[in-house]
């Protein structure tokens, strides 16, 4: 196995695990508050939430076949001209950054993180460390997390799992902005004006 077959499958096990259910477990006990609060209703926001379960569910089958499966990854029609050293490598280093970034948003949304909306509660805005630059670090760093996975391994699979994201994250922070425009009003707005969606 190359270094890749070996890092890919480990690092997205540990960014899953400390970046989204650790720290789901540790704000649960902190707070009591389940912090994933994606239903099974119809509505667009639920929706989006199986819709994020699909894109993990397929990344695993796409690393999984990368790393342990040669054979069946050539049906995933990995794409040539971009497999090279540059890339993977390029890839490797925007998952240490996602890791940082994401952990570090994380830590300083502190009791206001969730994953979805809690559309039953009011949150603290937070504005200031990463949220001073971005409206939306977590997701930026979970975006750059399937952009690094892509360049590591180029295939339909991979492209397609990163585009999906990507259309469903925009939906995602569309609609958080809906909301905390309602419930936070004026705050909101006016960091809106101070602040980019991204970076």
């Amino acid at each position: 196995m190359s270094f890749y077959q070996i890092f890919l499958p480990i690092a997205t096990l540990l960014y899953l695990l400390l970046v989204f259910v650790l720290r789901s477990v540790i704000l649960w006990k902190q707070t009591g508050v389940n912090p994933f609060v994606f239903g099974k209703s119809e509505k667009a926001h639920d929706y989006i939430g199986r819709v994020y379960k699909l894109m993990v569910l397929f990344t695993w089958v796409s690393i999984g076949c990368y790393s342990f499966f040669p054979s069946v990854y050539d049906y995933l029609q990995p794409i040539d001209y971009l497999e090279n050293e540059l890339l993977r490598f390029s890839g490797l280093m925007l998952l240490i950054i996602s890791f940082i970034w994401t952990s570090i948003a994380q830590y300083q949304m502190s009791k206001s993180w969730r994953i979805g909306i809690d559309y039953n509660e009011k949150t603290k805005l937070i504005s200031k460390g990463l949220f001073k630059y971005s409206r939306n670090p977590i997701f930026l760093g979970v975006l750059i997390s399937y952009l690094g996975t892509f360049l590591i391994i180029p295939n339909i699979l991979s492209f397609s799992i990163m585009l999906t994201t990507y259309v469903t994250i925009q939906t995602q922070v569309r609609l958080e902005e809906e909301y905390l425009e309602t419930v936070q009003k004026g705050d909101y707005v006016e960091y809106k004006k101070n602040t980019r969606r991204w970076l």
